[in-house]
């Protein structure tokens, strides 16, 4: 009997060393795909700075059409453009630790950002190892690990807020959120449960963003009976 099959996207930073469990543990019961994404894994970066639509018509022309999406952080972003606009069409969803709701900045964050952004307009006058320091003291952790281009392409999805897109995704969708998330916090899974048609949400207690590599066991509990049926 054929096995149905489970798309995962990763996060950013991530590669597919990050969800070994998960896909072993899922490889029994699905045939798993993870394609690691331009400029994460042994990929190597995009040919300039993209934006979650190319990440989504990369992933488009694999030609996949899973029984099951699975996405975490980054991997939703490009799971809502491609389930908006009907380019993938599962059975069932499943996000973790969902980015696509553009976070409200706190005041000190606001001007944190303004400073680096001023001091921004003078970093080519600097060398290029004041620049560097620059950016590793105000710049995220994310943004100070990755190389140029790719900081480039982290400011582009970040930025793009798509919150307007979760109506348009009918499917139904589990949402399984760390309650100590502080890159996606659990207000987002909160608002993305009130706004995807059919959704519900499961809160892990003492997790974070990695919530299925913090307590696997529960994880994988979670996603199994949810997907008892898809078979």
């Amino acid at each position: 009997m054929t096995k149905p099959t489970i798309l995962i996207l990763h996060g950013w930073g991530c590669d597919k060393a990050v969800y070994a469990g998960l896909t072993a543990h899922l490889s029994a019961t699905h045939t798993v795909i993870l394609p690691e994404l331009p400029g994460f894994g042994e990929t190597p970066e995009p040919p300039d700075a993209w934006g979650v639509s190319d990440y989504a018509d990369c992933v488009a022309e694999l030609g996949v059409n899973p029984d099951v999406l699975l996405a975490h952080s980054l991997g939703c972003r490009i799971a809502l453009k491609l389930l908006s606009d009907g380019r993938l069409n599962p059975r069932k969803i499943i996000f973790t630790g969902a980015a696509g709701i553009k976070p409200k900045r706190t005041l000190s964050q606001r001007v944190r950002t303004r400073v680096f952004k001023l001091k921004k307009l003078i970093t080519p006058k600097l060398s290029p190892e004041k620049a560097e320091a620059l950016r590793q003291k105000y710049g995220s952790a994310d943004y100070r690990a990755a190389s140029p281009l790719m900081r480039q392409c982290l400011v582009k999805i970040v930025n793009e807020d798509l919150t307007n897109l979760l109506a348009k995704v009918p499917q139904d969708t589990l949402l399984i959120w760390g309650e100590n998330d502080d890159s996606t916090p659990l207000s987002d899974g909160q608002l993305m449960e009130k706004l995807l048609p059919n959704a519900g949400l499961a809160v892990m207690k003492n997790a974070g963003h990695y919530a299925f590599l913090e307590q696997p066991a529960l994880f994988l509990k979670i996603i199994d009976s949810y997907l008892g049926d898809v078979k």
